[in-house]
């Protein structure tokens, strides 16, 4: 008998952070959406600051509309964005307030995360930009040639949020336990590990989800014999007043 059919489950929520795992995922249309269903894995409800789910498409279903920026990265399948096709891997970003269309080619699994703009006095609003994470450059974290860092949204001031994808090889792990001011969506994409989170420690596996508040303390460590890689979105570049 399934654990869940017993009333248990990996997913737990504290004041500070949430692990969602697929056995808990409930699926529903978002206003707008045409043959395709979301996951919602944070949001205002929460207490996230921005929205994160998992928009699971059939071949031409489409996404509603959002008020604030969207960023998409494709898990499965592909889609088009502003008529640009993106496969597994790739990603697109729409600046706040810009029409666009997002429809899938195939049936597919498209990460989805939403916020709205933060201005900042002379700076440029971020224009429109897709890309590939195969196209950009890895780099160590820290140094640690064992962990890797792709930045998938460009550096600078314009942006309010960044989005990277980490991966570890097996054994590797973060450097502290980190505590900080940024708040976290993370979406495992392959392998598992530990996450201590708050004062709690998860088993953690690929198809997760976690929730991270400002101030959460939190470490991972790759565990199993395949690299651990994770999808991590962060709010940035703006001064906390």
């Amino acid at each position: 008998m399934p654990l869940s059919h017993l009333g248990e489950t990996r997913s737990s929520r504290k004041h500070d952070h949430i692990l969602q795992t697929p056995d808990t995922f409930i699926r529903a249309a978002l206003p707008g959406m045409q043959k395709c269903l979301a996951i919602v894995h944070c949001g205002p409800a929460s207490g996230a600051g921005f929205t994160q789910y998992t928009a699971e498409m059939q071949s031409r279903g489409t996404l509603g509309r959002t008020t604030g920026q969207r960023f998409t990265y494709v898990l499965d399948g592909g889609i088009t964005v502003a008529e640009a096709f993106l496969g597994p891997g790739s990603f697109a970003f729409i600046p706040q307030g810009e029409e666009h269309s997002v429809e899938a080619v195939a049936e597919s699994r498209v990460i989805v995360i939403e916020k709205r703009y933060v201005p900042m006095p002379d700076r440029p609003v971020p224009a429109f930009f897709t890309g590939s994470e195969h196209d950009t450059v890895a780099k160590p974290l820290a140094g640690d040639e064992d962990i890797s860092v792709r930045s998938l949204v460009p550096d600078h001031t314009g942006h309010d949020f960044a989005v990277n994808t980490l991966s570890y090889l097996p054994g590797a792990s973060l450097p502290l336990v980190e505590l900080h001011i940024m708040e976290h969506g993370l979406f495992m994409l392959t392998g598992s590990g530990i996450y201590r989170l708050g004062d709690s420690w998860y088993p953690v596996a690929a198809g997760d989800f976690i929730w991270m508040a400002p101030y959460c303390p939190q470490w991972f460590g790759a565990l199993g014999k395949a690299r651990a890689k994770y999808l991590l979105y962060k709010d940035w570049n703006r001064h906390p007043l």
